[in-house]
């Protein structure tokens, strides 16, 4: 159960009930609307980080799955093994990922990403023969947008861990997004 009550999201600001309306009704936005100043830029940011990255969806799939089992954050992993199986990344591989870089399931971009994303999380820089060899196979644009779904993702991790986001039930958000009533106009406004 979670540490404090979910928020209403009929009570949130007009900007988040707008940001929330073509997405799934997950817990985690329901505790991220506490923050009502700062989640919008959240959502922004996850929103250019899954939708609008160069980074290959399967690879920044397994970056997000590895930061999430790092992290010990059962939520975080629960909910992207689903979107990493929806982008191609087979189940092989996801349940490798428990192992880590070295898990013969992964190719070689995949084991040098899996191995600076080990080395961001639990020492902040990589090496620099590792950025080296990361930044050989990727150009600036994904190596930025790499380190920045490693940050966000473990971000995200400390956020549900500490606020004990719940899972939600089987086939309470499956096909639905969040549905708010429209804002009540003053009398006489059409």
């Amino acid at each position: 159960m979670s540490r404090i009550p979910y928020f209403d999201i009929e009570l949130a600001p007009d900007v988040i009930k707008e940001q929330l309306s073509t997405r799934k009704p997950l817990n985690i936005y329901r505790m991220l609307a506490h923050a009502t100043t700062v989640a919008p830029g959240f959502l922004m940011m996850g929103r250019g980080l899954l939708r609008e990255s160069e980074l290959d969806p399967q690879l920044r799939e397994l970056v997000i799955l590895r930061v999430g089992i790092l992290s010990g954050a059962g939520y975080e992993v629960h909910q992207h093994k689903r979107v990493a199986a929806s982008v191609g990344v087979s189940e092989a591989k996801i349940v490798a990922l428990e192992e880590g870089a070295t898990a013969p399931a992964f190719n070689e971009l995949e084991k040098l990403v899996l191995a600076f994303t080990d080395e961001v999380v639990r020492n902040v820089k990589a090496s620099d023969a590792l950025f080296e060899d990361v930044l050989n196979r990727l150009n600036h644009r994904q190596m930025a947008e790499l380190v920045l779904t490693i940050g966000f993702y473990m971000m995200v991790c400390r956020f549900l861990e500490n606020f004990e986001v719940d899972i939600e039930p089987p086939g309470t958000i499956e096909g639905t997004a969040f549905k708010t009533k429209p804002a009540s106009r003053p009398s006489g406004e059409k």
